[in-house]
Parts: C-alpha cells; structure tokens; sequence
C-alpha cells in the first residue's frame, strides 16, 4: 500500500512501455517488505534536465533509473559521475547523495558479468561480438575488457558511435584485439546484443 512514508524510485525513458523494471523492482520491494515503489515516467529528452533538477528537491525520490534514449543525456547533467560512468560518458543508475547532489553511475556491465557468471560463462580468454555500440554496448565491452576477453568484434548501425567506442576500449584495453563486424560467427564464444533490435518499435535483429 502507496502512503506518504512511501519511497519512491523512478524509472525514465522515451518510450517508457517496453521496460520491465517496474514489475522487477516493485515485486522485490514487496518480498522484502519495503515501503517502496518504482514508478515509470515517459519524459522526452528536452525535458530530461528539468526532471532532474526537480529530482533535487524531491525528498521522497531517492534514486532514478535510466534507459533509452537518456543514458548519455543525464551523463552531463548530474553533479557527479563515478569512474566507470566518467569513462563510458553514460549511466543508468542516478543516487542522490545525502547533501542532495546526484551522482551518475553505469552498471549496465556489472549486471551483465553477474548474470553470464551465474550461467557458467567467463570472458577471460574468449572471442566475442557485439552489437550495439551505445550505452549499455559501451558499457557491456567495458565489462567485457575488464573480465579479459581476448578479442571483440565491434557492430553498429552509427559508423561514428562504433568508432568512438573502439577508441575508448583501445586507449584502455590495449590487451585486447578489436575487430570488425566478421563475414561469420563460426569461431565465436559469445555474440551480444547492446542494441534496441528486438524492442517495440526497433528492427527485430541486431544484425545485417
């Protein structure tokens, strides 16, 4: 039962009706008797900054999500970024600190390694491909060269986003071979989507 001790935490996006968070988070809450609730909230990027500076001054708001297309956006507008965020230039999680300030973090890449680790898979070593070279891709391949993938095939629809996450993981993973989109996937331990393909309203495959 929603009160006025309730906690709230948002989740934004544009569109907002294909995200699972809500279901997920507020089942949780409820297992673990939590007075909280996750609300989803469609806000158009121009309005992004306002929403946020909102969030300052809603004492019952603790914390956001963020997801497409706003991970990059909300990057440049928190007061702070952790290194992981700092380096990736996006985020997904906002904390508001207890003197108010927001602080941006991207653990895209953390729940990705967490969930292929409780399926048996280790990167270190391995041959992957990703699709998807945006926020949560970036974030994927920086989890990826973090965890020792051998060599990673970069995809992406945007020519400048695939560059711009090459030369990322290359000024910072020099160790690991980066590769272009290849003519086959025989030989590959992992192939990745980071991309909206599959989501309403996107292309149904991640590749050409």
């Amino acid at each position: 039962m929603v009160s006025g001790f309730t906690q709230v935490v948002a989740v934004i996006g544009h569109p907002i009706t294909q995200v699972k968070s809500p279901e997920n988070f507020n089942r949780f809450f409820a297992d673990q008797q939590l007075d909280s609730v996750m609300i989803p909230v469609d806000i158009a990027p121009e309005a992004v900054a306002d929403f946020l500076q909102a969030l300052r001054g809603w004492h019952n708001m603790s914390g956001v999500l963020v997801t497409v297309p706003h991970k990059q956006r909300a990057a440049a507008l928190v007061d702070e970024l952790t290194p992981r965020a700092q380096h990736l230039n996006a985020i997904n999680v906002i904390r508001k600190l207890a003197d108010g300030r927001l602080q941006g973090d991207m653990l895209d890449g953390v729940g990705f390694q967490l969930a292929a680790e409780a399926h048996g898979f280790s990167a270190a070593g391995k041959k992957g491909l990703l699709s998807g070279c945006g926020g949560v891709g970036s974030a994927i391949a920086w989890g990826l060269c973090e965890a020792g993938i051998r060599q990673l095939a970069l995809y992406d629809q945007n020519p400048a986003t695939l560059q711009l996450l090459h030369n990322r993981l290359a000024t910072h993973f020099p160790h690991v071979h980066l590769v272009d989109l290849p003519a086959t996937l025989a030989g590959l331990d992992l192939l990745v989507n980071g991309s909206p393909a599959g989501m309403a309203g996107f292309e149904p495959f991640p590749l050409p």
